[in-house]
């Protein structure tokens, strides 16, 4: 008899959340990886409900929950974000049958989305086994073990590990033929957008980033991207978002290839880099072949101006090449309203006039800027710094490190210096953002 499985992404518990193209790509690994065994999935999407708006992003539905008691003190509405209560016991009664739940988890600050799916599965489906895995399982592991209420949590990628997870509850994988891809395997999802993943983990060491801690950098062969590229689109799927930490790395050997293998089999497909683009890899011919195979909107990754914290911080920037790859994106006829540019507040020790310092350098090339709030992440030098300078403790509760609450609570800022600022990137992007609608706007014409 087949085991029966069940798959589940959690909602998000957050104070704001907006869907850019996002998937649980590590849910899908692990159905990919369970495929070639003689099981059945099954899946439930606790975020799949969004509102569909420019490139098929969009905001995800969402309901008002109660404040966990630390942060009654911050201002602001906690949210659930995704299907609702109701909709998700209907699901969970229609795949009663499971024998196992594997569940994942993405943000360590989203953990009470994980909390609360869980408490929901215990009341539907009684003491079924429940192995929790994913970033937060990985990264805070002793907390999600003691938290979550999952029976095992999985650290790590998708492995061998997994069927041993799976055998401490008395169940036997039986081997029965090749892995089958996700889109495959869920054939009924949605299909006007999809990510993609060429590679995982990131050769830089940047001290606030986690990826080194999560994957050693491996990147797919480029045909296996591009096979992957055909079948989404062969499925209806117009939008595409690069998820790669660090895509334009090897270029010659890697992105280059795919792209113009895109370009070769005149392939109309809407590309789309949420993640930050280093700035430093970007030559025109990149640019070039970015532009002819359908690139809508890039993010590149400057974080601040401050050459000493650059350099710092892991050397993956300097200003000069972020100027240079501004200018060659242009040149190919990228529009000023695609390229964005990730500035970063509250980094440590940080001062308020350095953001304002990297908002004023963006602002002079003419890029939108896409303010982000550091989020302490455990394991990281960051994470280090603030633990040696008083600021934090090693076993500082996940939702603390949302970077909203972060920011507010636990920086020197004044909070109403981060609220000009914000004020601030927010009227200068409106020139580009009111250009944007109107270019989408006819496009919808023409087609």
């Amino acid at each position: 008899m087949k085991l029966r499985v069940l798959l589940i992404n959690p909602w998000i518990y957050d104070f704001s959340a907006y869907n850019l193209w996002a998937r649980p790509l590590g849910l899908y690994k692990v159905a990919e990886y369970l495929s070639s065994f003689d099981v059945e999935l099954s899946l439930i999407d606790c975020m799949e409900c969004s509102d569909s708006k420019i490139f098929c992003t969009g905001k995800y539905r969402f309901e008002a929950v109660p404040k966990p008691a630390i942060l009654e003190g911050f201002k602001g509405k906690f949210k659930r974000y995704g299907m609702s209560v109701a909709d998700f016991r209907l699901k969970l009664g229609k795949s009663g049958l499971a024998d196992i739940v594997i569940m994942t988890s993405v943000m360590a600050y989203w953990y009470p989305g994980v909390q609360s799916c869980i408490s929901i599965i215990r009341e539907e489906m009684g003491d079924i086994p429940i192995i929790l895995g994913g970033i937060y399982a990985t990264l805070y592991h002793d907390h999600a073990s003691r938290n979550s209420g999952a029976d095992f949590v999985y650290r790590g990628e998708v492995s061998q590990a997994l069927k041993f997870a799976i055998s401490t509850f008395g169940f036997k994988l039986k081997m029965k033929g090749p892995m089958h891809s996700y889109y495959d395997i869920f054939r009924d999802m949605n299909s006007q957008y999809s990510p993609l993943l060429t590679s995982s983990g990131c050769p830089f060491r940047c001290s606030y980033c986690a990826s080194q801690l999560l994957s050693d950098f491996k990147q797919r062969s480029p045909d296996a991207v591009f096979s992957e590229i055909i079948s989404l689109h062969s499925r209806g799927v117009e939008d595409m978002a690069f998820y790669d930490d660090a895509l334009l790395i090897d270029a010659d050997n890697h992105i280059k290839p795919i792209l113009r293998g895109v370009i070769d089999a005149g392939l109309d497909i809407r590309f789309h880099t949420p993640n930050g683009l280093h700035a430093a890899l970007i030559d025109h011919e990149i640019a070039a072949l970015m532009k002819k195979s359908g690139f809508q909107t890039l993010r590149l990754s400057l974080e601040t101006v401050n050459t000493g914290r650059q350099t710092a911080s892991g050397g993956k920037v300097r200003n000069s090449d972020l100027v240079r790859a501004i200018d060659a994106l242009m040149d190919t006829g990228f529009r000023n309203r695609q390229v964005g540019v990730y500035v970063m507040i509250g980094l440590p020790k940080q001062d308020i006039r350095e953001v304002r310092e990297s908002i004023e350098f963006v602002k002079q090339i003419g890029a939108r800027i896409c303010l982000t709030e550091f989020s302490p992440i455990r394991g990281t030098r960051s994470w280090d710094e603030l633990i040696a300078a008083g600021i934090i403790n090693d076993d500082l509760d996940p939702i603390l490190t949302n970077n909203s609450v972060f920011t507010f609570l636990l920086s020197d800022y004044a909070i109403n210096e981060i609220q000009k600022i914000k004020l601030d990137v927010k009227e200068y992007n409106l020139q580009y953002t009111s250009c944007f609608q109107k270019d989408i706007m006819y496009q919808a014409l023409e087609n």
